[in-house]
């Protein structure tokens, strides 16, 4: 068991889970499911933000409403494997919008990446204009989301 999953009890994990599905729970109601005191609650919530447990929190947005029609993973095999091409690499995913999350992966792929945009168009603007002319990027392949037959949950508890 890694050294901080043992400060966490069983009080603690229930209280992640409620975190988990809203993060906007008061001290009151988050005392309330675990029989605990508002101020008793809150103390283990700052507790475990302040270890950094918890390591944030975020609004979970509506993509359709917002224009975004089209998410894609997007497999990237790099032509060089060297540190700086995989800095570079990395700088540049930090100046795409689009991409919303990047994984350095095992297997023909070096990367894997989320992304969200609102046409095809723009998919394969990005795709196109900005993966591919990379000097260290050798291949990419993505794959069109059909549907999301789970949304994304929280980790498992």
């Amino acid at each position: 068991m890694p050294q901080d999953a043992r400060t966490i009890d069983a009080t603690d994990l229930r209280l992640l889970a409620e975190l988990q599905r809203d993060a906007t729970i008061t001290a009151q109601d988050l005392g309330e499911c675990l029989n605990l005191s508002p101020s008793q609650a809150a103390r283990r919530r700052q507790r475990l933000e302040a270890e950094g447990v918890v390591a944030g929190y975020l609004a979970r947005l509506d993509p359709d409403r917002l224009g975004l029609k089209v998410q894609a993973f997007i497999q990237v095999q790099m032509a060089a494997h060297s540190p700086d091409a995989a800095r570079d690499f990395a700088r540049l995913l930090a100046t795409l919008p689009q991409v919303v999350a990047a994984w350095t992966i095992t297997g023909q792929s070096d990367y894997l990446l989320r992304v969200w945009c609102a046409d095809l168009a723009e998919l394969n603007r990005l795709v196109h204009g900005s993966l591919l002319p990379h000097p260290s990027v050798a291949r990419v392949q993505s794959q069109i989301v059909m549907d999301q037959l789970k949304p994304e949950a929280g980790l498992p508890l």
